[in-house]
């Protein structure tokens, strides 16, 4: 009883627990995406972060966020010592002049983009809320591709997007934004979808790169 009276009397802010100020933490080092410095190289590239692309598409307030924190399990390649806050992709849903819609953004502050196991589970989850929903889902594309180091499970990623792109076609609309390189896999999801917009002087859409078109066919 004394015990509880002493809490009772006690004045100040309650301590926060140690386990919500690491949760706080991560989700700060989450939204701030590859951080400053690759933030400024996006910048000077005369391109919008992620979540700023986001934030202008979208009517004020409405976007949820899902899967903030989720991340890669490969380790392989050096991954385990590298920082990929959201595995390089934003996913949710909000509105766009009152109309629910989907929407998923790359961001190439994080590992250019690229196109990991965890990042196309994402991007699947968030179709098929969408497709289950009958709204539009909207794709900001920025990626350099599929994640090498993370191999067949990166294709295997891309197969279910592709999957989607399909189960989805004629149901809902699928659009695509093309606002920075878009390459190999990254190229052919976009392709099966209804609406396709780039950015002059920024989108870039080809197959195979072009060292790679070189390297296998000695051509530039």
């Amino acid at each position: 009883m004394a015990e509880k009276e002493a809490v009772k009397n006690q004045k100040g802010p309650r301590p926060v627990a140690a386990s919500v100020v690491k949760l706080r933490a991560a989700v700060d080092k989450a939204a701030a995406g590859g951080g400053p410095q690759r933030v400024e190289a996006q910048k000077a590239r005369g391109k919008f972060t992620a979540r700023e692309r986001i934030h202008y598409l979208l009517d004020e307030g409405t976007f949820q966020e899902l899967d903030l924190l989720v991340s890669t399990r490969a380790t392989d390649f050096g991954l385990k010592d590298k920082d990929i806050p959201g595995d390089g992709v934003i996913t949710g849903f909000g509105q766009i002049n009152g109309r629910e819609v989907c929407v998923y953004a790359q961001d190439f502050t994080v590992l250019g983009g690229s196109l990991g196991l965890a990042h196309a589970k994402k991007i699947a989850k968030v179709m098929d809320l969408a497709y289950e929903n009958r709204v539009p889902v909207i794709g900001l594309l920025d990626s350099g591709g599929a994640r090498i180091q993370e191999g067949v499970d990166s294709l295997d990623g891309y197969a279910e997007i592709f999957q989607r792109n399909v189960k989805c076609s004629g149901v809902i609309p699928q659009i695509s934004v093309i606002l920075g390189p878009c390459a190999g896999g990254a190229v052919y999801s976009p392709a099966l979808t209804d609406y396709i917009f780039m950015v002059e002087g920024i989108s870039q859409m080809f197959v195979t790169g072009p060292d790679v078109v070189k390297a296998a066919t000695g051509r530039k």
